[in-house]
């Protein structure tokens, strides 16, 4: 009996890209990066992500799609040193062509043992602005370090955000490695669902006439609950169907901080506090606005999120909300609750018809500018050239 052999050919990927993050929970950064992977896995290119620390929330999804992830499993400052050594040795057993860092930690650790082990292109990702507004002391020192070895670590610098390149700038890093990619969106994930919005009303208790702010956000000083809160307690004062959604790490009735500043109203049944959620789009589509009232930020991803979604936007004024938005009656001076509150009035007094209209021009932009396949072939250009 004769038999047939079909010869199948496996192309060798052209490149390999080795990703180092501090974490893969849900966050701005990780979320670009699992984006950024999904666009460009068939442009013959492989990745590899190594966490810093644990695999977290994303990092299962990204093992699932069939990419490579690795974990370090780093929990203290004192074992970054060991993580140099272990970096260096997965790098020369990957043997990557291009490293690419994401945000401090991983530019400092993560570009040392790239360099060290003769990495040839090592591509820093910083994603922050401002953040001696919030930030620790230990990540102050890794930016100040960082700063001064950019003019020989990375060839690259990528900031999300022309004002968080203008402050890193500022900080000493290298200029002449400066270049700016704004995050982009996944537009197919990105998109109102009527049915995906009435189920996750239903499920967290709103009424269909009740108009429902967002705001999504790790709870930290840098994102400046405080003020949304004082903000929203003056217009559940004034409106009796207007709830708020809180939706991010720490954002949990366990916070004792939120919740004490919540206790001096009568009106704290309002607040829903949904803790971190994998379906941050659904959460967004069951809204009716958002609201980003950080007192710093790079390019603020979740704004644009909410834009491709066709939520009417309302934020403080930092990094380049403004920019992204690109509608200053709704931005704000950081930090100013009564003037949120005054802007987020404006917004609920919209009649539906118009909020509609509003949140369609928000995603016309989104389409236009910053669609994840624009973005991704600026980083394909980049890994390849």
């Amino acid at each position: 009996m004769e038999h047939t052999y079909v010869s199948i050919m496996v192309r060798k990927p052209e490149m390999k890209v080795v990703h180092i993050i501090i974490d893969l929970n849900v966050g701005g950064a990780e979320l670009m990066l699992q984006r950024l992977i999904k666009h460009t896995a068939d442009n013959n290119v492989e990745h590899v992500v190594i966490s810093l620390t644990d695999i977290g929330t994303l990092g299962e999804e990204i093992l699932k799609s069939g990419v490579d992830v690795k974990c370090l499993n780093i929990n203290s400052p004192i074992k970054y040193a060991t993580s140099l050594l272990k970096l260096y040795k997965l790098f020369t057993k990957i043997k990557p062509d291009v490293v690419h860092t994401w945000m401090y930690h991983s530019d400092l650790i993560g570009g040392i043992s790239a360099k060290l082990a003769g990495v040839k292109k090592i591509i820093w990702c910083v994603r922050s602005t401002d953040i001696s507004k919030g930030g620790n002391k230990l990540t102050l020192l890794i930016r100040w370090l960082c700063a001064k070895i950019s003019s020989f670590i990375p060839d690259t610098i990528v900031y999300a955000a022309n004002a968080s390149k203008e402050v890193h700038e500022q900080c000493g890093y290298d200029k002449n490695k400066s270049l700016v990619i704004a995050n982009g969106f996944d537009l197919t994930k990105l998109s109102p669902d009527k049915f995906s919005r009435s189920d996750l009303r239903k499920e967290i208790g709103l009424a269909e006439n009740d108009v429902v702010v967002c705001s999504v956000g790790r709870y930290s000083p840098v994102k400046d609950h405080s003020t949304f809160i004082s903000a929203a307690l003056q217009l559940a004062e004034e409106f009796s169907n207007v709830r708020f959604l809180l939706v991010g790490r720490g954002l949990t009735t366990q916070n004792k901080i939120i919740m004490t500043q919540l206790s001096v109203s009568c009106h704290s049944d309002k607040f829903i506090l949904l803790g971190e959620r994998s379906d941050v789009p659904a959460c967004l589509n069951a809204s009716d606005i958002f609201c980003l009232h950080s007192v710093t930020e790079g390019f603020p991803n979740v704004l644009g999120e909410a834009m491709a979604m066709g939520i009417p936007s309302v934020t403080s004024n930092v990094g380049d909300a403004a920019f992204l938005l690109d509608k200053v009656d709704f931005v704000v001076p950081a930090g100013n609750s009564y003037l949120l509150a005054q802007k987020l009035r404006e917004v609920i007094l919209l009649s539906r018809k118009n909020r509609t209209k509003l949140g369609r021009i928000l995603r016309l932009r989104i389409e236009n500018e910053f669609s994840m396949d624009t973005v991704a072939n600026k980083y394909l250009s980049l890994y390849k050239n």
